[in-house]
């Protein structure tokens, strides 16, 4: 049997490199980081791979710089960074591939409730039984949740200890949002006509 060579540590300094070769570099590898993740990366994971001191925001800014003009980007969703085709060629993948099943198919009730659960986190049933005025069905719960929408949360401290929902990092990604602080405010969805119940 043969012994595995032991992986050598990662170079994040490059000193023996100059600067710009250096900088280069660090953009290569956050490139290749992002194109094998199919999540968002954050920050910290990111400064793992560059120099002590390197900025991730101008490499990432730099590596934007860099795409432009290719059909796809660097976007900035769910508290880190990853790779997403421009919306501009989405036609064109509908066409050529079947990716119909990654098409979220939800109804208006469901989207009422995910926004429920968004702007209420961690929520109970119940919770949303006294905002809808009805009762949440488990199968919608588990809908969202076998879409990876939804986690669970916390117990609620209440008797019977039962679960809390909250949203996912790909609720965030999906709907294209940063962080929860993103979501619209809520004046402004109840002016453009969104059901004020949901969200309180």
């Amino acid at each position: 049997m043969t012994k595995s060579k032991p992986e050598e540590p990662l170079d994040r300094e490059l000193s023996e490199l100059p600067p710009d070769l250096r900088w280069r570099e660090w953009m290569r590898r956050i490139e290749a980081v992002l194109f094998a993740s199919a999540s968002p990366v954050p920050r910290e994971d990111l400064a793992r791979i560059v120099g002590q001191g390197a900025s991730v925001d101008l490499l990432v800014e730099d590596l934007r710089a860099d795409l432009e003009g290719r059909a796809f980007e660097v976007a900035q969703v769910a508290g880190g960074w990853m790779f997403r085709t421009r919306p501009v060629y989405a036609p064109a993948i509908r066409a050529a591939a079947d990716v119909g099943v990654q098409v979220l198919d939800l109804s208006e009730f469901e989207v009422a409730v995910l926004g429920a659960i968004a702007y209420h986190q961690p929520i109970t049933r119940d919770g949303l039984k006294d905002i809808f005025g009805k009762e949440i069905s488990r199968d919608l719960i588990g809908r969202l949740h076998a879409q990876n929408l939804i986690g669970t949360g916390p117990r609620s401290p209440r008797r019977g200890a039962p679960y809390t929902y909250v949203t996912t990092e790909k609720f965030l990604a999906v709907f294209d949002l940063e962080t929860l602080q993103d979501l619209p405010d809520r004046e402004q969805l109840m002016d453009a006509g969104f059901d004020g119940g949901a969200l309180g």
